[in-house]
């Protein structure tokens, strides 16, 4: 099948991305990112710092640092270290319902999965593949609709988090047919970042095995979603306060420093 892929240019998307390429390889796959997740608005300066983080630190140091290396086979692959592995492209992608559409339309997917994609997908774009659209959301669907679902979920005190494997049926968000949901006992040890990273190996196992299921023709088994459920933007100063008041953070240096660390090391 021709598989498109459409994620984000970040740390969690690219872990993603290493746990889920190796299982396409039988596919023709290409990948487009979207630049950030959500509008351009100014948030508070914790959400700036973890944008930092999962963003800027490792796309502009880390990243090129390992690639520098040129490792034959690291624990995790930057961003460009995939693309040659794997013989794809991975480009940026933003306007995906406008000027850019036909960048898009020209991959001919038969299948899109889309991961953290930044931008709400309109019908043209949802029509396109025959196979439809698959979406990994880091949320137990439908409590947890919109952006920074585990974080949600934390500050709520969950005992599990979530991530649920779902199509998108149209432009409405994490609104479409459930396919799956796995789990993670929640940590407290842990911060937010590390849960977002963790979740996503039985996550993008998830979708494999779903790939694969249509690749081989067989029926897809979902489940519409309840029509309640709880959207959420992303935090207010109040809600990060209460995450902190609990002994919960965003990220830890320490974890941070483990993750680089998987970019520099070989099996």
């Amino acid at each position: 099948m021709k598989i498109t892929i459409l994620s984000n240019r970040d740390l969690a998307s690219c872990v993603a991305l290493n746990h889920l390429l190796p299982g396409l390889v039988d596919h023709e796959a290409n990948v487009f990112l979207s630049s950030r997740v959500g509008g351009s608005t100014e948030r508070a300066k914790e959400l700036q710092d973890l944008k930092f983080y999962e963003q800027d630190l490792f796309l502009n140091t880390v990243f090129p640092i390992a690639d520098a290396l040129d490792l034959t086979e690291p624990q995790l692959r930057s961003l460009d270290s995939l693309a040659r592995k794997f013989d794809l492209e991975i480009t940026i992608l933003n306007k995906i319902n406008g000027e850019e559409a036909q960048r898009f339309q020209s991959s001919e997917p038969d299948l899109v999965l889309s991961i953290r994609y930044g931008m709400i997908l309109k019908e043209a774009a949802i029509a396109l593949p025959k196979y439809g659209v698959l979406n990994l959301h880091s949320g137990k669907l439908p409590d947890y609709k919109g952006v920074m679902a585990s974080f949600r979920a934390m500050l709520n005190g969950d005992k599990e988090l979530a991530s649920t494997l779902h199509y998108i049926d149209d432009s409405s968000i994490d609104t479409g047919k459930v396919i799956g949901i796995s789990c993670l006992p929640m940590d407290s040890s842990k911060s937010y970042l590390w849960h977002v990273l963790a979740l996503y190996e039985d996550g993008c196992r998830l979708m494999l095995e779903n790939v694969l299921k249509i690749g081989g023709g067989e029926e897809i088994k979902c489940l519409p979603q309840e029509a309640s459920g709880n959207y959420f933007s992303f935090p207010e100063q109040q809600d990060l306060e209460r995450f902190r008041e609990k002994g919960l953070r965003l990220f830890d240096s320490n974890e941070l420093v483990e993750i680089a660390k998987r970019f520099y090391r070989s099996d």
